[in-house]
């Protein structure tokens, strides 16, 4: 089968000067698509700013025979997103995939976060991704034609110690991304989001052996297939890193039914509540509220 290209596609890679971002950006501009590396060049923890890591990217891209501009504005306000999205636009008439990738690190327990550990991170990651897409949206919709690819995280999913802040920031992404996909959809536009497993300077010291086996190229791929024209799903989650790749996703079980519930009644019923053994996935809001209407008819 002939390989998958993005010739005449124009691509926005958000934190693309490092990692995950900078191997999506090359990737993408290999195959075809016309792309503008974003990133606002600072430290893992968002301080500070370089044209440095953007512009090598960007540079790269170009001695390799691709096309490209760089940027470095910041996703965490949302004039910074527009101009990030309008580079596109001034630059190549305009914008066709967008991959939400910015990220910084802020780690702090619970009990001893404040504002500085959280706010940053929030901005950042949730609110990057919405003014991003925001940005994007309207010109997607009006084209009839959109890929938007938005990145979550285990600890969003699944939790992880330390990382309450990022957390929330990451699992407010997939409620984003849910909406959006349901809202795209007649315009074609198909938003899905990646948790990915991978070595970047994020995440380098927290991965120990494991690090060697997580290259970044290997996220890419899913990145890839869902940025493409012939991406056949919106509005999922996948887990990626080293080579594997797995659908996440949120189900609800049928549980237990009485008309007249009472706290007993959990109690005593907790294990037919928690049963995940018939679970299943609603599309929207509305198929979870179905089931209920299922359950409460005895069928």
């Amino acid at each position: 089968m002939s390989d998958m290209r993005y010739d005449g596609k124009v691509a926005v890679v958000t934190g693309a000067g490092q990692g995950l971002g900078r191997s999506h950006a090359m990737f993408l501009a290999s195959r075809g698509a016309k792309v503008v590396v974003n990133d606002l060049g600072g430290s893992t923890d968002g301080s500070g700013a370089s044209k440095t890591p953007a512009q090598k990217v960007c540079d790269e891209i170009k001695a390799a025979g691709g096309t490209a501009v760089a940027n470095y504005d910041s996703v965490s306000s949302e004039a910074g997103a527009r101009a990030i999205i309008d580079a596109a636009v001034k630059a190549y008439g305009r914008i066709d995939i967008l991959v939400n990738n910015a990220g910084i690190l802020r780690d702090k327990a619970l009990k001893n976060a404040g504002e500085a550990e959280i706010k940053p991170v929030i901005d950042v990651h949730l609110y990057g991704t919405i003014w991003c897409t925001l940005a994007a949206w309207n010109l997607m919709l009006e084209q009839g034609y959109g890929r938007v690819v938005n990145t979550t995280s285990a600890a969003g999913l699944f939790g992880n110690f330390g990382q309450t802040n990022y957390g929330a920031a990451k699992m407010g992404i997939v409620g984003f991304s849910h909406v959006a996909a349901i809202e795209g959809a007649k315009a074609n536009v198909k938003v899905n989001v990646i948790a990915p497993a991978a070595r970047t300077r994020m995440t380098e010291q927290l991965l120990g052996p494991m690090a060697e086996k997580l290259a970044p190229e290997l996220v890419t791929p899913v990145v890839a297939y869902l940025a493409h024209e012939s991406c056949e799903v919106s509005g999922e989650t996948y887990s990626c890193g080293g080579g594997r790749v797995g659908r996440v996703f949120v189900g609800v079980v049928p549980g237990y039914y009485k008309p007249q519930l009472s706290v007993e009644d959990v109690r005593d019923n907790l294990a037919e509540i928690r049963d995940t053994s018939k679970f299943v996935i609603p599309k929207n809001a509305m198929e979870e509220i179905g089931l209920l209407m299922k359950v409460s008819a005895g069928k």
